[in-house]
């Protein structure tokens, strides 16, 4: 019972324990991938806006294994992001633009137009 209702509060323990694993495997890659992974979470946790957990730690498993990979094959974090990182990690995001908030709110503002139009 307090379980549900601190999760009620805090959100999903679950996923509190997803994303702490998945970020103690991103620092056991070797240097320098998990500084590069840590600033593009950053990035990702500040201009993300993404308010589904669930689509939140999708995304950030995905840079896991994107770095994980890199890091198995020797591939340099310049070749990883390119010359424009921010490029880069805005292009990583738009595949998961359903965890937005944006999203609901554009649609918000379509719904409102709508009906605004028709009456």
């Amino acid at each position: 019972m307090a379980a549900k209702w601190i999760e009620l509060v805090t959100g999903s323990l679950e996923q509190k324990k997803q994303y702490k694993a998945n970020k103690a495997r991103m620092q056991a890659l070797p240097a320098p991938y998990p500084a590069a992974v840590e600033a593009i979470e950053r990035y990702l946790m500040y201009f993300g806006s993404i308010t589904k957990g669930d689509i939140l730690l999708a995304m950030f498993e995905d840079l896991g294994d994107l770095f994980e990979q890199a890091a198995a094959d020797g591939t340099p974090v310049r070749a990883i992001v390119g010359e424009d990182p921010v490029e880069f990690t805005e292009a990583f995001l738009a595949n998961y633009s359903e965890g937005q908030w944006i999203k609901k709110e554009r649609q918000r503002l379509i719904d409102a137009i709508d009906g605004i139009a028709e009456a």
